[in-house]
């Protein structure tokens, strides 16, 4: 069934509006169903509050067994997630299908995590012992992104299931299909009614989720509605808010380093999903002088020649963005780029593949009059030349974001500098900013997010420590003030 709720083990129809999701790559529908209403909402929160004592108590062990069977019911059925995948949001089929792969990765990197970040400890000493305990925050929502809709809520809700906490699952109106098919594996699992309960919708669905009796928010997507949410929960510190909100992210390419090799480098981390990732390369510093221009040609030349397709043709790169809506967001935000300055060196343009599709773009703002601070999730790099290393690293740090960057640098001394002075939580040499190890925390500061990141640290908010000294038995104290 699409649509609507799925609360204690049952799918129900929504009671909210009507709405479709349309497959970028074709136009047509992909799915239909109904948004939860208010009271929908409520009734799957309270459902997993009554599920989280039983599912607290329930042994580790038993958790964990539990999400190893859904990892293997992601494998048994990862053709048909990776197709839901691709037409919800247009995705090309085989990076989909890498998708699917790290959700199945997910559970035994948690597992790996949990023990080692957020465990069990006991420790001897002179009055008995001291322990370390982790305990569940209750009821966490977890709120899904498009360009992921699979894997980014699949890192928060299989952590906080291991750590004990019950979910509600809101997943992105733009991408919603993949949560169906989630919400069948975990079934398949075994995980007991009212654990995960699913809410589908929009706005509406999400203020109502917003409102309601939860102990936390996980959210990853824009900055706008990351603010919006931390503003929200202002005056509320018994609500824990994981954010990860995006980044403006920079990637600097410094002499020397094999120019291809740098175009390359560059390239993939500005067009990769369309542009779509959190952790694209939106900004290239480069710089001024022969070698600089090499590594520009070297970008602008695979820019024109990106394989651009739909969502099931195997030989191509780039698919459409999510909708025509944010095709034309991009082609906007380019014209503005251009009015303050900008010199356009490849345009992205509208194809006639359909109206979502964009070809990848390329801006040189090294002139411009004012500078964007602000994410496009679209495939438009803007470049800027500079003269001195020092100066590549202010350009570089001149954002309130800070979730990516890059050095593309065959000197140590160089990667030595970048290092210390690029306030960035992810910062790859040599290496696409798009790379991130799910055995590395994942996350930023400024407006990237509120320093809980995930990936690997998801082990770290899910669950929040308890700390007791612990005597074998009730005895006198020595020096107390209080007579015998």
């Amino acid at each position: 069934m699409s649509g609507g709720v799925f609360v204690k083990g049952v799918w129900k129809a929504g009671q909210g509006d009507e709405f479709q999701t349309i497959n970028p790559s074709i136009g047509e529908p992909h799915w239909r169903g109904r948004a939860a209403s208010q009271a929908q909402v409520a009734e799957a929160v309270d459902a997993a509050r009554q599920a989280s004592r039983a599912w607290r108590l329930t042994p580790l062990t038993e958790r964990i067994r539990i999400l190893e069977s859904y990892a293997a019911a992601l494998a048994d059925d990862a053709d048909e997630l990776a197709a839901a995948i691709s037409q919800d949001m247009g995705k090309p089929l085989w990076e989909a299908e890498t998708e699917i792969a790290a959700m199945q990765a997910k559970v035994a990197i948690s597992v790996k995590a949990q023990a080692e970040r957020a465990g069990h400890k006991l420790t001897d000493a002179p009055f008995g012992q001291t322990q370390l305990s982790h305990i569940p925050h209750g009821v966490l929502a977890v709120f899904g992104p498009f360009n992921f809709p699979g894997h980014l809520p699949n890192g928060h809700i299989v952590p906080v299931l291991l750590a004990g906490n019950t979910c509600v699952f809101k997943p992105s109106e733009l991408a919603p299909s993949v949560a169906d098919l989630m919400i069948s594996a975990f079934t398949k699992s075994g995980l007991p009614a009212g654990v995960l309960n699913l809410v589908h919708g929009g706005r509406a669905t999400g203020a109502a989720l917003l409102n309601a009796d939860i102990n936390g928010v996980l959210f990853t997507g824009s900055a706008q509605t990351g603010l919006a949410f931390h503003r929200h929960f202002a005056g509320r510190p018994d609500v824990m808010l994981a954010l990860e909100l995006g980044g403006n992210n920079p990637i600097i390419a410094w002499e020397p380093a094999e120019v291809d090799a740098a175009a390359d480098i560059i390239a993939q981390s500005a067009f990769l999903t369309t542009g779509q990732r959190c952790s694209c390369a939106r900004r290239a510093i480069l710089p001024a002088g022969a070698w600089g221009d090499a590594v520009l040609e070297g970008v602008i030349e695979r820019a024109k020649k990106v394989r651009i397709g739909r969502w099931n043709e195997r030989e191509v790169f780039m698919g459409p963005l999510v909708s025509a809506r944010a095709a034309q967001a991009a082609t906007d935000f380019q014209m503005q780029l251009a009015k303050s300055g900008g010199k356009s060196l490849r345009r992205l343009k509208r194809m006639d593949l359909g109206d979502a599709f964009v070809t990848a773009g390329v801006i040189d703002m090294t002139e411009a009059r004012a500078v964007r601070d602000e994410e496009l999730f679209g495939p438009l790099l803007q470049v800027y030349r500079v003269s001195s290393l020092d100066d590549a690293i202010g350009r570089a740090g001149d954002t309130r974001f800070g979730l990516a960057g890059g050095l593309v640098c065959d000197d140590d001394d160089v990667w030595d500098k970048v290092q210390q002075d690029l306030r960035v939580g992810l910062l790859n040499r040599n290496r696409p900013t798009v790379g991130a190890s799910g055995a590395l925390p994942f996350g930023g500061p400024g407006l990237s997010g509120n320093f809980r990141p995930g990936a690997y640290y998801a082990a770290d908010y899910a669950a929040w420590p308890q700390a007791s000294q612990i005597a074998p038995s009730a005895t006198r104290l020595s020096a107390t003030g209080f007579p015998s």
